[in-house]
């Protein structure tokens, strides 16, 4: 009997767990995301008459929605304003699918974001100027979409920040020096936009960094000599802009590299045992992996 009441509980229990029921904003969120991107037609469609927890790509965790990853699914059309209420969700990758429209500035609300992942869409528009508030993100990617304007000055408040990628894009202006403060960033990838003026003093301090790559922008001025400060720089491809001077590069020590690519034509530079046509960043259409 025993045996028999534990078997019931587990049972209940379990059951419990399977057909949690989430909150009504929530379930409104992901309706409106699966109405909006055609959910119909997507690779792997949810049955809407399954609880939750069971529809592709969706995790919840103590009836909270936690996870969205539809990568490469075939979602079409734009992100609904209602996903600012998935206010749980810690990983959100829309990769490799045709999104378009622009990014809803709800997107901000997703404070207990640690991926964001939308790259190989074609989401149009400026980023949100409150992007800074997604402070707990670790991944932002975006590249090969048609975003446009700044880059927002606030995006170094995301201080644990360690991916950052916004290449092919449509971006505009300076880089801020704000982006000196990720300090433990470990990839920036700003590569083919219309970035222009001189590279901040400020990336120096980005001493975790192991690839930068700002190729194929209207970036002048010089190398900042800050760039001896980093250490730990094993991709630098700054190819394709407009530098006046690449004499600082000789501060930083050559044999770190793996890669680097620049248009100096002072042969002066010993990067002989350096490998400058391999790329990694640049090639962002062949960066990621299907996640499935």
């Amino acid at each position: 009997m025993k045996k028999l009441l534990l078997v019931l509980v587990i049972f209940l229990c379990t059951g419990q767990v399977l057909f949690a029921e989430i909150s009504r904003a929530e379930k409104t969120a992901l309706l409106d995301l699966y109405e909006s991107t055609n959910g119909q037609h997507w690779v792997r469609k949810w049955d809407l008459s399954e609880p939750v927890s069971l529809w592709y790509g969706v995790k919840v965790l103590n009836e909270q929605v936690v996870e969205i990853n539809l990568f490469r699914n075939n979602l079409m059309g734009p992100l609904p304003e209602s996903i600012g209420q998935l206010e749980h969700l810690k990983i959100l990758n829309l990769a490799f699918n045709n999104i378009t429209g622009e990014l809803p500035e709800s997107v901000v609300q997703l404070t207990k974001l640690q991926v964001l992942k939308l790259e190989m869409n074609r989401i149009k528009g400026s980023i949100p100027v409150e992007i800074g508030n997604l402070t707990e993100l670790k991944e932002l990617s975006a590249f090969n979409n048609f975003l446009s304007g700044r880059i927002p000055r606030s995006i170094g408040k995301i201080s644990g920040l360690k991916t950052l990628n916004l290449s092919s894009n449509n971006l505009i202006g300076e880089i801020p020096a704000s982006v000196g403060n990720l300090t433990y960033l470990e990839s920036l990838g700003l590569f083919e936009n219309t970035l222009y003026g001189e590279i901040p003093k400020e990336l120096g301090q980005l001493v975790q960094l192991k690839e930068l790559v700002l190729a194929n922008n209207q970036l002048g001025g010089d190398i900042p000599k800050e760039f001896g400060q980093l250490a730990s720089l094993k991709i630098l491809q700054i190819q394709n802009n407009k530098f006046d001077s690449f004499k600082n590069l000789e501060i930083m020590d050559t044999r770190q590299f793996l890669v680097i690519d620049y248009d100096a034509k002072d042969t002066k530079r010993d990067f002989k045992d350096v490998n400058k046509s391999r790329t990694r960043m640049a090639d962002t259409k062949f960066e990621d992996v299907d996640e499935n």
